[in-house]
Order: structure tokens, then C-alpha cells, then sequence
């Protein structure tokens, strides 16, 4: 079939078979991972894994973080057309605060007062019991905050540390608010010597 017939997913796929068939050392991909279903989504994963660990550089924009976080090892964070962040992936997460997860029948204000907690953010609010996500100040220890909720007799059902993720830290280097437009861009590269 012409391409001009294909479904937007399968032209995409024949887009990507003849763009690396011929095994190149410098791959450049734009959104790539866009009109393919997940199954589809995570072959390409495959794929790109295995152009880098055959000695290809691969450079690729997403706006979908994971895709970097899970295929990078470097990244460079865009934001209104000028560079936000450059560097390591594990670099870009450190620039975002840890942050715990905190479910119960809970007045903001008071997790807000906990030793540790910085900014708290309302995620769920259903029927009383709410889930917030609570910044967690740098040096600060998670035991010692979850331990000052049961000391202040808080109605503490749910306690999760989190890590930040690639997407809070594009939030965090870019201002950005994720109900924002689709303006923005991570690119990434993967950089894999060939094994010798």
C-alpha cells in the first residue's frame, strides 16, 4: 500500500524500519513513539536499546518523560524554545523534591505543619479521605515525618516516599504546569560505547 493509506501507527512503523535498516551510527528520531499502541510503543523500546548497544548514538524528542526516563542516558530539557536543563537523567531528577504520598481523612494544614514537609498539593479529595503529595525538604527523613503524623494523632491510612521522576523535574526546571500546552519538548540522547 502507499504510505498516504496506511493507518497514522503503521506508517509510522515503516517510517522507522526504513530509517534504520541500513544499521546507522547516528540515529535521530522526531516524537517517535507517537500513533503507536503500547505493544507497538514498547517493540520500539526494544529497538532503540538495541541500535545503542550496537554502537549507535540515538538522539529522540517525546513529550512523554518516561519514554526518556526509561531510554536516556542523557537529556536536555526544552522550555519555550530555550534549554532549561542539560545533563544526566539521574541529574534532572535530583533537581525535583522527593515528596511523599499521604492518604487519610487529613486537613492540608496540618500535614503542611509536619517536621519536613514543605509545599502539599490536594491529589484526591473523595469522600473525605484525601490523598496529598507532600514536598519533602532536602535532608529531611520520611520515618521522622510519618512518625510526627501518628504522634499528632493524624488519621494516617496511607504513607508513600516518593522519588522524583523525569516529569518532576521538567516541572520543576520549566515552571511548568502540566495542564499547560504541549509547547515543550525533552530531547534525548542515548550514548552506549559498542561492547569490544
Amino acid at each position: 500500500k502507499k504510505m498516504k493509506d496506511l493507518s497514522k501507527g503503521m506508517a509510522q512503523k515503516v517510517q522507522l524500519i526504513a530509517s534504520v535498516v541500513h544499521q546507522p551510527e547516528f540515529v535521530i528520531l522526531d516524537e517517535p513513539f507517537s500513533g503507536l499502541d503500547p505493544m507497538n510503543q514498547q517493540g520500539l523500546e526494544a529497538m532503540i536499546r538495541s541500535l545503542a548497544t550496537n554502537g549507535a548514538t540515538v538522539l529522540f524528542s517525546t513529550h512523554v518523560m518516561q519514554h526518556a526516563e526509561r531510554l536516556c542516558d542523557k537529556v536536555v530539557l526544552l522550555a519555550r524554545g530555550q534549554k532549561a536543563f542539560e545533563g544526566t537523567v539521574a541529574e534532572a531528577r535530583a533537581t525535583s523534591a522527593r515528596y511523599l504520598e499521604i492518604e487519610g481523612a487529613l486537613d492540608v494544614n496540618a500535614v503542611a505543619a509536619l517536621p519536613g514537609v514543605g509545599t502539599v498539593e490536594t491529589l484526591s479529595n473523595i469522600d473525605g479521605i484525601v490523598t496529598l503529595k507532600a514536598a519533602l525538604a532536602a535532608g529531611a527523613e520520611a520515618q521522622h515525618t510519618l512518625r510526627a503524623a501518628f504522634v499528632s494523632d493524624l488519621d494516617v491510612r496511607r504513607f508513600q516516599l516518593r522519588e522524583p521522576t523525569l516529569h518532576d523535574a521538567f516541572i520543576a526546571l520549566t515552571g511548568d504546569h502540566p495542564d499547560d500546552d504541549q509547547r515543550h519538548k525533552a530531547t534525548g540522547t542515548q550514548i552506549e560505547e559498542a561492547a569490544q
